[in-house]
């Protein structure tokens, strides 16, 4: 068979590291299993870290130039002018943005017909993939390593039914295992707004809505699609899975990433990750250029290990307005607990200069000199507060810790259950607050933080000491024994998951053709 003939695999993902990263590990696997396929993966240049390991397992990495999140206002206290200039703005980067996708897409589909087992994988933020799969006539497979970040407005049926009467019925009346009103309300309805349909029919002349014919815009009662496959990348005993989700939903276990993936530092990657791509630690030191992490962290009394704290992309999103005052938080609870801090500050510059600037001003002790030699961590705050700029696994680092404060995202959730650790959370947006409420609801921590008991916007007195009142008392709630034995009962109720290997497995049974698998089996 020539190269061009090749089944092609595309995987497109948009959005942070969090909601990219993950999609990737099942990319990386899929390409590893099937190598008769050309696998492809679409997504920001800003993630561009991510090609040399995509490309090491023979995946083409596609880079667009948009960025993965816009920053906002969070406060309210917006002009108009500004609201104008940032809607045009966000307008401006939507169009240069599917106008990329649909070159990519181009460039992999355009020049020859597609084949029986091409298929196009995207997330719940590219969803220009369902309608260029369309375009191209190829499955298209849904994954996200969180629930639905989204929900359809309150008015949205009755208004659909209202104006649509006809797609309506064409949704409440399948055959079975057809796409039906279940895919629509969980994940699909925002295919049917106006957005989306006037690029469908001004850039890429469809029907302004899916599953109605170009010509006559009526539903496609002739040609009945399945119900589309969706990959959820978490526990079935972590989140329920209730009986009105799709048909073609499937819960996979969590996905965790290779390690080869977490280390920004490559000599700690060959000591603690010979093996590549293996989600396992091999060994247990890092090495000597970052043996100031180690002895932090084995230093503190087994009492009382350091807590995490990590904030991940919510810094770029604009929601740390002063990190100053985020600092002055955690220096408030350590200076009034025997607890220490481990902070990972990496990806949002504004902290990282926050941290600087205190370390400029600080005395220049003895210690501090020693921990500080190194250009990824800085220790603050009387030795309590170990600030890290560069990256090292979650499985390396959460079991040495007591327990970790985040914001709610899917990577840091599953890596906390993985390690049996209580959890506190404060969540800004979308997943987040869907994951702080359930881990308080299955034990593993207390009530969700408020954001400004995290990140207080002032640098004011009574501010700070609110914030850090509460998040001390959050973490107090979290190391109680209950919420501690809870953890651990959880890390050994999910240890045997294998998310990425069941992702794979459900690929190849509905995606995979069977003369393909085949195929690839006789030349891998």
């Amino acid at each position: 068979m020539e190269e061009s003939r090749r089944p092609r695999a595309v995987f497109m993902a948009f959005g942070t590291k969090g909601d990219v990263f993950p999609i990737a590990a099942i990319a990386t696997a899929f390409a590893c299993d099937q190598q008769w396929y050309h696998v492809l993966f679409i997504t920001h240049l800003a993630h561009q870290s991510l090609g040399m390991h995509l490309e090491a397992k023979n995946i083409t990495y596609v880079p667009v130039s948009t960025p993965p999140v816009l920053a906002v206002h969070q406060d309210g206290n917006i002009s108009d002018s500004d609201q104008v200039f940032f809607s045009l703005h966000k307008k401006m980067i939507q169009q240069e943005h599917r106008k990329e996708c649909l070159s990519a897409i181009e460039r992999v589909f355009g020049d020859c017909p597609s084949i029986e087992g091409d298929f196009i994988v995207i997330n719940f933020f590219s969803l220009e993939g369902w309608n260029l799969a369309e375009l191209f006539q190829v499955q298209c497979v849904i994954v996200a390593p969180y629930v639905v970040p989204y929900s359809a407005p309150s008015s949205f049926e009755c208004q659909f039914k209202h104006k649509l009467p006809l797609l309506y019925k064409y949704f409440q009346e399948p055959p079975a295992n057809m796409v039906c009103w279940k895919d629509v309300i969980h994940w699909m309805w925002p295919l049917f707004t106006e957005d989306w349909g006037s690029w469908r029919s001004d850039c890429l002349n469809l029907s302004p809505l899916p599953f109605t014919d170009p010509v006559t815009n009526l539903p496609m009662w002739h040609s009945r699609l399945p119900s589309p496959l969706l990959l959820y990348g978490f526990s079935k005993e972590i989140v329920e899975w209730p009986d009105y989700w799709p048909s073609n939903a499937h819960v996979c276990g969590f996905w965790f990433l290779p390690m080869e993936w977490q280390f920004s530092c490559t000599k700690c990657r060959e000591i603690l990750s010979p093996n590549p791509y293996t989600c396992l630690v091999q060994k247990d030191n890092l090495c000597t250029d970052h043996a100031d992490l180690q002895h932090f962290l084995t230093k503190s009394s087994s009492s009382c290990s350091p807590i995490f704290v990590g904030l991940s992309s919510i810094g770029s999103m604009g929601f740390i307005k002063n990190p100053h005052a985020f600092l002055m938080v955690l220096k408030l609870v350590l200076e009034s607990t025997n607890y220490s801090f481990i902070l990972f500050s990496a990806g949002y510059e504004p902290l990282h200069a926050a941290i600087q600037l205190i370390c400029g001003v600080s005395s220049k002790s003895t210690e501090l000199q020693k921990f500080t030699c190194n250009e990824d961590g800085i220790l603050l705050f009387n030795d309590q507060l170990y600030c890290f700029s560069g990256t090292i696994p979650y499985s390396w680092l959460f079991p040495k810790c007591a327990a970790i404060v985040h914001h709610g995202g899917s990577g840091s959730t599953a890596a906390a259950l993985r390690a049996g650790i209580p959890q506190i959370v404060c969540p800004f947006l979308l997943d987040q607050f869907y994951w702080a409420e359930r881990l308080c609801w299955i034990g593993v921590a207390p009530e969700p933080l408020q954001k400004q008991h995290l990140v207080p916007e002032r640098d004011d007195a009574a501010d700070i000491n609110q914030a850090a009142a509460a998040l001390s008392r959050a973490i107090k709630l979290a190391l109680c024994p209950e919420i501690k034995a809870r953890a651990s009962e959880i890390a050994e109720t999910i240890a045997s998951e294998d998310g990425i290997g069941e992702a794979l497995r459900i690929l190849k049974e509905k995606v995979v053709p069977s003369k393909l698998a085949k195929v690839t089996n006789h030349t891998s």
